[in-house]
């Protein structure tokens, strides 16, 4: 079987970016000893070099697909990681949700809390919860479901997955905090942009990720 050639939206001699399958980890767990996607860039850095390195930046969910960012040496990931806040200007998203939201746009924010079994909940009250900010906006309805643009203003772990099932609009295939039922076989989110300052040339960089086929027949 012919290996899947990566998908990469940009790269340069301090960074690449890749567009990341749905079902691939990004990088592997303690737990989990399984294909990667950290492995997948790693393998095509040393093709070119055998002593090339690559550091992960930030990760996506296993079962969401889009941009990912990788540094190609630790002290770039350390600028990029120490900085995240202020070099990541804008996180967009796109989701298929279960139902028609109630309102068109809306502006989300939470407390999240997790579980020592890694499951993430809204508790507002609590005093350990970090806040998760996430905004959406409606793009169309598509029979009993809402396709939406989602630009997350905070980084909490699942927190898109949890805010929006909280509202009653949980993402289609999401089996975690949705439905265990689905009509597509995968996770119908997808990173779709990321734009950051380069963190040595200062430059405005917009990484997109071209939309999976299962969200092109929809738009």
């Amino acid at each position: 079987m012919l290996k899947k050639k990566l998908d990469i939206i940009y790269e340069d001699k301090y960074i690449i970016a890749i567009n990341k399958p749905s079902k691939l980890l990004t990088i592997a767990s303690n737990r989990k000893k399984e294909k990667t996607l950290y492995h997948e860039v790693s393998e095509y850095v040393k093709k070119k070099h055998k002593s090339n390195k690559i550091f992960i930046v930030h990760r996506l969910d296993k079962d969401t697909s889009g941009v990912v960012l990788f540094a190609k040496n630790e002290s770039i990931k350390r600028k990029l990681q120490d900085n995240w806040d202020k070099i990541a200007l804008k996180r967009e998203y796109i989701a298929l949700v279960y139902g028609k939201v109630k309102e068109k746009e809306k502006v989300l924010k939470n407390k999240l809390v997790e579980t020592k079994t890694n499951l993430v909940y809204i508790d507002d009250n609590s005093k350990f919860g970090k806040l998760a900010i996430t905004k959406y906006n409606l793009i169309k309805y598509v029979n009993n479901t809402s396709l939406l643009n989602i630009e997350i203003l905070t980084g909490r772990k699942n927190q898109i997955r949890v805010q929006l099932s909280n509202i009653g609009n949980p993402i289609i295939g999401d089996i975690k905090y949705g439905l265990k039922k689905s009509f597509y076989n995968r996770l119908m989110l997808h990173a779709s942009k990321l734009e950051i300052i380069h963190p040595f040339t200062g430059e405005n960089l917009v990484l997109d990720a071209k939309l999976p086929k299962e969200f092109k027949s929809l738009i």
